[in-house]
């Protein structure tokens, strides 16, 4: 029989811990709008070998093991030095060709290649190069920020969104990073003992979700399993470690909101609610009534609880919650 979960907790307000600072510099912004560039340039046929960072037109024959691999015509390929599709080296093969040229090489497969049965085998590869192109980049000028909203009339107006937008992300992740380092904090000064069972269903819940995802892209199970060279029982060994990292923070949030008293109220909850509603695209009815039944407002008052107690932890390690030691059980 699986036993009730123990949770000890340890002096949890004694941590102490505050967030990186966040600073975007010129060279953030610099380096996003030559990813802009990268995004609306165009590409100019050129006479001349092809080089890296050329988007070449080819005609692509190969086989391994007298079987067909890749074989097409017209194929737009960019060439990106060390690039590993269709294969390590192809890229490399491809620099110095010219219009109109024909070359054949062979390839050693990895023997971490994504179809596994063609890993470590060699393909022998013949192509012909019809097209080179090469890229042309914009100029960053007031019509460049108006090309990539209408709504910036000048690049000074595109670098100040490109400021707040990074500063945004990265004081997301910074928070996100800083709130794992509380929790983690609280979790290391607890003591725990709870059942396997826990871990298991967690590793379910995981498994079930990774092969949704795995569905959704057309893919069966043994399918994509074949793909890693993987067995499902190692893909769940894989998930164990998170599974069991998740259990014991659960556990031990849980407890601090028992300790600490957080509670969610209706309101709260008919707040979360409607916020969910209004941001969603398509089928908010649908939507309203899911979320209107018992155990989905249990669901939702579980979430902010949990929320509003990860809240409680930052503000006790960056001091601005009172110093409340734990009581001894004596003292309790």
């Amino acid at each position: 029989m699986p036993l009730k979960p123990v949770v000890k907790l340890g002096d949890y307000h004694s941590v102490r811990d505050k967030p990186e600072s966040v600073k975007i510099t010129k060279g953030d912004i610099k380096a996003v709008i030559e990813e802009l560039r990268h995004q609306h340039a165009t590409w100019e046929p050129v006479e001349r070998p092809v080089a890296f960072g050329d988007l070449v037109t080819l005609a692509v024959e190969s086989n391994i093991e007298d079987e067909p691999f890749i074989n097409q015509k017209g194929v737009q390929y960019q060439v990106i030095r060390d690039s590993s599709s269709p294969a390590p080296g192809f890229a490399e093969q491809l620099v110095g060709m010219n219009s109109n040229q024909e070359k054949e090489f062979k390839l050693q497969l990895p023997s971490d290649y994504p179809r596994s049965e063609l890993a470590d085998k060699e393909a022998s590869f013949k192509v012909k190069v019809s097209e080179i192109k090469q890229e042309k980049l914009p100029d960053v000028t007031d019509a460049f920020a108006m090309e990539v909203d209408p709504g910036l009339k000048t690049v000074k107006a595109l670098q100040e969104r490109i400021s707040d937008d990074l500063k945004l992300r990265r004081e997301e992740r910074v928070k996100r990073e800083f709130e794992e380092r509380v929790i983690e904090a609280a979790v290391g000064l607890s003591e725990l003992e709870f059942p396997s069972i826990l871990v298991e269903g967690e590793i379910d819940h995981s498994f079930n979700r990774h092969l949704q995802l795995v569905q959704s892209g057309g893919q069966r199970l043994e399918q994509y399993l074949q793909s890693i060279n993987k067995t499902e029982e190692e893909l769940r060994g894989e998930l164990r470690p998170s599974a069991t990292k998740r259990v014991a923070q659960s556990l031990v949030l849980g407890k601090i909101a028992e300790e600490e008293k957080i509670e969610a109220s209706g309101s709260e909850i008919d707040a979360e609610i409607e916020q969910m509603i209004k941001s969603a695209t398509e089928n908010k009815d649908e939507l309203e009534k899911a979320l209107s039944t018992p155990q989905a407002r249990e669901s939702i008052e579980q979430t902010l609880i949990i929320r509003k107690t990860v809240q409680q932890l930052v503000e006790i390690a960056q001091g601005s919650k009172g110093i409340k030691p734990i009581q001894k059980e004596e003292e309790k």
